[in-house]
């Protein structure tokens, strides 16, 4: 009875951890595409910041199938949620930073499903995944904020800026604390 009842909380939590899989997918996929376009009208200081965001994303995605390997299932290997794409530069950081704000949400959700199935493994990696998501919302929001305020003024610094994100590409998160690529 007990094997059956561990088994059916490991369940529960590759529910939720594919789910989260699922949702770093789709943002992949959505920063990908801003990173292009943000690249395309020359903005690459912010193209090169959403690539590394994006490598992030990856890396969150791929925590997340190592740990639902680890509990026996089957990582997901897609998003089932459109891309948006072609979105205008003063569009994209206010959209992003209410994804962000949205997966924090979800993952203290999931969070909570992993603690009432006795897994503090998958808690401790999802409180360490919605500190970098923080990170990104606060970035996106910070950008977003920028670009109201400072409009044109903002964007024309920006301008022609290099997109490279150089010859080893760190996430967003090493980027800014200087750490060894990830």
């Amino acid at each position: 009875m007990a094997k059956s009842n561990r088994d059916a909380q490991k369940a529960k939590v590759i529910e939720v951890l594919n789910k989260a899989r699922a949702m770093e997918l789709k943002a992949i996929s959505q920063y990908m595409v801003q990173h292009y376009n943000l690249d395309d009208m020359d903005y690459g200081e912010l193209a090169a910041n959403m690539k590394r965001i994006a490598i992030d994303e990856m890396r969150h995605a791929e925590m997340f199938a190592e740990r639902i390997k680890e509990l026996g299932g089957e990582p997901v290997s897609q998003n089932m949620e459109k891309v948006v794409k072609g979105q205008d530069v003063r569009k994209i950081y206010p959209f992003d930073a209410g994804l962000e704000d949205d997966t924090i949400a979800q993952y203290n959700g999931f969070l909570e499903v992993c603690r009432a199935n006795g897994d503090s493994i998958s808690v401790k990696l999802l409180e360490a995944i919605i500190d970098e998501e923080q990170t990104h919302y606060n970035y996106f929001d910070n950008t977003g904020g920028h670009i109201k305020t400072l409009g044109d003024v903002y964007l024309s610094k920006i301008a022609g800026t290099s997109a490279s994100t150089g010859p080893s590409t760190k996430g967003f998160i090493a980027s800014q604390s200087g750490a060894a690529g990830a």
